[in-house]
């Protein structure tokens, strides 16, 4: 690969709770496979604390130095969540709360009887300018600005905003999805699953449950850079979510 043609990105992770020691990071993993599946030099990781005048200047020095930066963490509906106020300024753009964003959590929180106040609300505020990155999991978006793609820090929904953003990405790697939707929790599909990924090895295969849905939901996605491969893997897992409903005795998610 020539230097002019190169993708790299850079990874800045935030929270106090990951200094400390308090929680074990693993987004740092999951980003650096995701990278390497696209093509994408992760070239560069830093994290930081939750003090805004830091997140900022790691941003502006990550956003200048790389194609791509990724952040993980700091988005929640709690004061010390800090990372949306410091990408906003330093872009140097507004914070105020966006409707669509807003309209998606609603949705989600009228579904299981959760109460709209002040701080869940913050969750619904993006920076002027910014593109939402669809949270697949519990409703509550990221954001992308610019070459910043702003995501959760609790794993499992971080890796569902990666690949919401992949088909957005360019890589070195070609790489295409598909989207398998279940009726049923991860662990009924983890042994199949299992089994079917050791077959083929060459398609990258994720789960993540639906939180917050009144009935038990799974998103099964499939990534691979050959597509006849991964419309194979895709047919065979179709079948086996189809057995897995019809054992349950449950109705297949609309669209399936």
């Amino acid at each position: 690969m020539t230097t002019e043609t190169r993708v790299t990105a850079g990874l800045l992770v935030i929270g106090d709770e990951i200094l400390s020691g308090r929680t074990k990071d693993v987004n740092i993993g999951a980003v650096a496979d995701f990278c390497t599946d696209l093509g994408i030099d992760l070239t560069e990781v830093r994290v930081v604390s939750d003090v805004e005048e830091s997140i900022i200047d790691a941003i502006n020095a990550l956003r200048q130095r790389y194609t791509y930066v990724f952040t993980t963490g700091g988005i929640g509906p709690t004061h010390d969540d800090i990372t949306a106020d410091a990408v906003a300024r330093a872009f140097g753009v507004a914070l105020p709360i966006n409707d669509q964003a807003r309209a998606m959590l609603e949705a989600r929180w009228k579904e299981t009887g959760t109460e709209v106040n002040e701080a869940r609300l913050r969750m619904a505020r993006i920076p002027v300018g910014a593109d939402l990155i669809v949270n697949s999991v519990s409703a509550a978006p990221g954001f992308r600005i610019g070459n910043v793609h702003v995501m959760a820090g609790v794993p499992v929904i971080m890796r569902a905003m990666l690949e919401a953003l992949a088909p957005t990405l360019k890589g070195s790697k070609r790489v295409q999805s598909v989207v398998v939707k279940a009726a049923v929790g991860e662990g009924t599909l983890g042994g199949p699953l299992a089994q079917l990924q050791a077959e083929y090895p060459d398609v990258k295969m994720g789960s993540y449950p639906q939180m917050g849905k009144d009935r038990v939901m799974t998103e099964l996605v499939l990534r691979s850079s050959d597509e006849s491969r991964l419309a194979e893997a895709a047919e065979k897992l179709r079948h086996l979510v189809a057995a897995a409903h019809q054992k349950a005795g449950v109705t297949p998610p609309d669209g399936e």
